[in-house]
């Protein structure tokens, strides 16, 4: 069962045609790579984009929202949990209350026009904010899971999205802020829960850790820093009902950060809800 846990403030970033126009403008002034630039770029990538470890990422996100490991099993995955932001779906938990369902259904459909799904945009674009299903009952859930089920442009694009405005801001923030991969993996899941905005936000929570540590581009000390970091995180849970059970950080991330594991290396051992999971 996926858990109601993300704020629902819509979740903020540039655009894709911003992005895709900031990657072009790089790739022009890229020069062609040495060997010092090859190894400089493997350092820069090393953390939560490590392909190794982004699985990590996954598999430990999924725990916490699908009771499973096999999170690419969740692209077919949709409910309404009846936490206020209709339809939660995807490997990710796009809500079509949060903004985050609409803009990865209107990239499908860039990529793929005339899909199973296009006819619900402006069904989509009208319950953007609130938990209504008005337009989407009753054939909207079967055309998604057909969708995840037949055609791989759909998976990609929830691929491209869930990097677009979580993991890949999640990724840049922890490497600004000097933190290793498990703090990176700490930013992530924050931002997985709670969006990127203010209020119940990764931004405040963030914040208020910083209020209270310095993380180590600053010059403090990374462990004091992430137990803020998670001291506040556990706070911003429970200020709402829906959030009030915090294993997915008591018993995962601090468990990790106990054993000094700033790099999440396997084997991981970890609780979510009571359930055991192990990544060998």
């Amino acid at each position: 069962m996926r858990h109601p846990f993300r704020d629902p403030a819509r979740p903020a970033g540039p655009s894709r045609r911003t992005v895709l126009a900031m990657a072009c403008a790089s790739l022009a002034t890229v020069p062609l790579f040495t060997p010092s630039h090859a190894a400089a770029a493997s350092a820069r990538a090393t953390g939560l984009d490590d392909p190794a470890k982004k699985e990590i990422a996954m598999q430990l996100v999924s725990s916490a929202e699908n009771s499973s490991l096999d999170w690419k099993a969740q692209y077919r995955y949709i409910e309404d949990i009846g936490d206020g932001r209709g339809y939660t779906a995807g490997i990710i938990g796009f809500c079509s209350g949060t903004g985050d369902m609409l803009d990865l259904v209107e990239l499908y459909g860039e990529r793929s026009p005339g899909n199973v799904l296009a006819p619900y945009l402006p069904a989509l674009r009208r319950v953007d904010g609130s938990d209504s299903h008005e337009g989407l009952d009753p054939g909207f859930p079967d055309d998604w899971r057909r969708a995840a089920d037949q055609d791989p442009q759909f998976r990609r694009a929830q691929d491209d999205e869930r990097d677009r405005v979580y993991f890949d801001p999640a990724v840049r923030r922890g490497k600004e802020d000097g933190l290793r991969t498990l703090g990176q993996f700490a930013y992530y899941d924050a931002m997985v829960m709670h969006g990127d905005g203010g209020g119940l936000g990764f931004g405040s929570i963030r914040e208020r850790a910083l209020g209270r540590a310095r993380p180590p581009a600053q010059g403090g000390d990374e462990v004091a820093y992430l137990h803020a970091f998670l001291d506040e995180r556990v706070w911003a849970m429970k200020q709402e009902q829906a959030h009030s059970d915090t294993s997915r950080v008591d018993t995962a991330q601090r468990v990790f950060l106990n054993e000094g594991n700033l790099d999440l290396e396997p084997p991981l051992d970890w609780h979510v809800y009571g359930d055991a999971y192990h990544i060998g």
